[in-house]
């Protein structure tokens, strides 16, 4: 199967999302709750055990790990000069301002095992760890300074960001599970992505890019353009290793979270919006992401 295909399944979970919620009994209420589910249980524990069970070893990939954080870090600075743009719709830019530098790490680490194997994993989990943590603070900033809501406490109780650091510390720590827990954890992690996908396909409305197409085009831009190539740019900059520049352009690659979405309507910002731009991404990463690994 080829890297664009290996993306199909998931456009295929938000097709289905979309058709549960449209015609058949599970309808909206339905989903608002699965969202909740998502959004409070079942993406902090995949980040959590995901961190806890990978083997950071920072120290001998300082170059790799430079790579991915200024990746991330420049598109956080471009996603956010964006809204100082006159015209730009405030609670759209707010909403989809994260579509621009967030990633899905499951697509990424299912890409990195098929490029690296069990090393290709490793370095994708650590550029993760790194790059979850900025990419979550920046998502709830820009939402709750639109929002009204208090920023600090915001990002103090916000699941994905307790769970990112208690997973960090977890690491430190060394901490393991008896078996049972392991298995649990590992369990409720697995529900994440496809009830996260479909969450996202039933909350799609199809004109809702119609709303700010300048904005979406500009954001998907970012995502899928600049950001590959400040990420080959980087890895050449750094002399990274051909293997690790693999997985260094390859994360700069990627689709947006699907978990953007989730985010957005738990903060009150547009939920259709992002899910549009979630649909759009990952058909887009379909098609850029072997182009960008064909460069290499």
């Amino acid at each position: 199967m080829s890297n664009g295909l290996l993306l199909l399944p998931d456009f295929l979970l938000i097709a289905c999302g979309f058709l549960l919620c449209r015609y058949t009994a599970l309808d909206r209420p339905i989903w608002e709750s699965a969202e909740r589910l998502v959004y409070y249980l079942l993406f902090p524990v995949l980040l959590f055990n995901s961190i806890v069970k990978t083997p950071l070893q920072p120290a001998q990939t300082l170059g790799l790990a430079a790579a991915g954080v200024g990746v991330m870090l420049c598109g956080v600075a471009l996603a956010f000069a964006l809204g100082r743009w006159p015209g730009v719709d405030a609670r759209l830019h707010a909403s989809g301002a994260q579509i621009a530098f967030r990633f899905n790490s499951y697509i990424a680490l299912a890409l990195a095992e098929r490029l690296g194997g069990s090393q290709g994993v490793a370095w994708m989990a650590l550029l993760i760890a790194l790059c979850v943590p900025v990419a979550n603070v920046a998502a709830v900033w820009s939402l709750a300074r639109h929002g009204g809501h208090n920023y600090l406490k915001e990002i103090a109780r916000n699941p994905l960001i307790i769970s990112t650091l208690a997973g960090l510390a977890a690491n430190s720590a060394g901490l393991t599970f008896p078996e049972a827990v392991a298995t649990t954890l590992q369990r409720i992690g697995v529900a994440a992505l496809p009830i996260g996908l479909l969450a996202v396909g039933a909350g799609l409305r199809m004109g809702g890019l119609k709303k700010g197409p300048w904005l979406a085009a500009t954001l998907l831009g970012i995502r899928h353009a600049v950001l590959p190539a400040i990420g080959f740019g980087l890895t050449l900059a750094l002399a990274l290793p051909p293997e690790q520049r693999h997985i260094a352009v390859l994360f700069a690659a990627m689709p947006t979270a699907s978990s953007a979405f989730v985010l957005a309507s738990r903060m009150g910002g547009d939920g259709p919006y992002v899910a549009a731009l979630v649909t759009v991404s990952t058909l887009l990463g379909m098609v850029s992401i072997p182009i960008w690994l064909a460069l290499i």
